[in-house]
């Protein structure tokens, strides 16, 4: 489904907006390095099956990737913003799912020094159908999620892994 064209004021204005902020044991620098592998991605975000980038790297505002999901669920994104070490942004542009007409997610970065970056996170999303009528009742469930997926991410940070092989 090709999803509504949406800028970066649709982060604060959807109807769902849900924020998770945590400090992360990296620099901002290299925080977008993980960001821009696509290996990293399947580390810490558990619904992640492979992230192929469709445009060359490194990424900027125009860049393109697709983002495959458990349950046979693609995304087509176009970032809206990548500022390294202050802010990344994409949006769908197509979604192989149904239930939602927008999705976009925004990445704020603050350099806390000593190695150290504070990061803001924000899912917005438009749900459409079925889907609009139960997402108050997933409301609650939608928040958690993303600050688990936060947890997880300082958790990949923190891993031996990380620190000996990079990303």
């Amino acid at each position: 489904m090709i999803c509504d064209e949406v800028d970066l004021t649709y982060v604060e204005t959807a109807p769902y907006r849900f924020v998770a902020r945590s400090v992360l044991p990296v620099s901002p620098e290299r925080l977008f390095d993980v960001w821009q592998s696509p290996e990293a991605w399947k580390k810490w975000v558990p619904v992640i099956k492979e992230v192929r980038w469709t445009s060359p790297l490194p990424p900027e505002v125009g860049s393109t990737r697709t983002v495959d999901m458990r349950g046979g669920i693609s995304a087509d994104e176009v970032f809206l913003a990548w500022t390294v070490g202050e802010r990344m942004a994409f949006r769908f542009t197509e979604f192989s799912g149904s239930g939602i007409s927008a999705f976009a997610e925004d990445y704020r970065v603050s350099d806390l020094g000593l190695g150290q970056s504070k990061v803001e996170w924000t899912m917005a999303m438009t749900p459409i159908g079925p889907s609009a009528k139960a997402f108050p009742l997933l409301r609650f469930a939608m928040g958690g999620g993303l600050n688990l997926t936060l947890r997880n991410l300082k958790r990949y940070l923190n891993s031996k892994e990380f620190k000996t092989n990079g990303i």
